[in-house]
């Protein structure tokens, strides 16, 4: 089959193809119209595989914006499709933590990779993508520049998760002449405490497996690893985590 996965995301819109044992995946901002991200995704992924349109078997479509997508043949939750492609990259896995640009999630998985349970922030940007990126910005910084920039040696606490109170806190700090290093390095520590703190409540099961564009981050990855005491694997192309699920749960179909 044919299969084109798309994770609409809030910030990027991410897109994997799966062709006869071939995979091919894009990436784009989301913008304001994920109806338009779509498509563009979808000519992209044929363009890369040199196949037309009318090949497509299916169009499998997840994320915030999938309800906007008119040609998706299924809609699927993020929660199951991040789940189905866990399963297939690291069947040991029983815990899966997600954090994107508007909510973290935290996801536990029997041997067949069917969702048991699972702890969804979504009603508050801390320790979301969201969250890191407002903290960049008052720190006159790309967010994807923060992981090499955090000094762990000389942490400063961060004590509102609040993004509009962190914001303001980081701003006197600097202010004050704190170091920018350690106090990234806080703030890593807080979104890994916070996610931590909803891993616990759901259990760990398994090993831990760590999804989303936000794992890319190296500082969030060390300061989640610690608040845990185990070792997360992260998928080579993290974000397209839940795009693959979606295109998996449609060659299955």
């Amino acid at each position: 089959m044919l299969v084109v996965g798309l994770d609409i995301g809030s910030v990027a819109a991410k897109g994997v193809m799966l062709d006869r044992g071939r995979m091919h995946r894009a990436m784009i901002p989301t913008g304001w119209s994920p109806r338009d991200a779509s498509e563009a995704l979808i000519c992209q992924l044929l363009q890369m595989s040199g196949r037309e349109r009318e090949q497509l078997d299916d169009i499998i479509v997840t994320g915030y914006g999938r309800i906007a997508v008119a040609d998706a043949g299924q809609v699927a939750t993020e929660i199951k499709c991040h789940a189905r492609a866990v399963a297939q990259l690291y069947p040991q896995v029983g815990t899966i933590v997600d954090i994107g640009g508007q909510d973290s999630k935290v996801i536990r998985v029997n041997e067949q990779g069917r969702v048991i349970d699972f702890a969804m922030n979504d009603k508050c940007a801390a320790g979301t993508g969201r969250f890191l990126q407002v903290m960049a910005n008052a720190l006159g910084l790309d967010v994807s520049e923060l992981g090499e920039h955090e000094d762990p040696n000389h942490m400063v606490a961060i004590n509102s998760m609040c993004t509009v109170f962190a914001e303001s806190e980081i701003i006197g700090l600097l202010a004050r002449g704190t170091s920018k290093a350690g106090i990234i390095a806080g703030l890593h520590q807080s979104v890994g405490r916070r996610v931590a703190a909803m891993v616990r409540r759901i259990g760990i099961d398994g090993e831990v497996a760590f999804t989303g564009g936000v794992a890319k981050n190296p500082g969030v990855r060390r300061a989640l690893q610690e608040e845990l005491g185990c070792q997360l694997l992260i998928p080579e192309g993290c974000q397209f985590t839940g795009a693959l699920g979606a295109a998996l749960l449609g060659q299955n179909s």
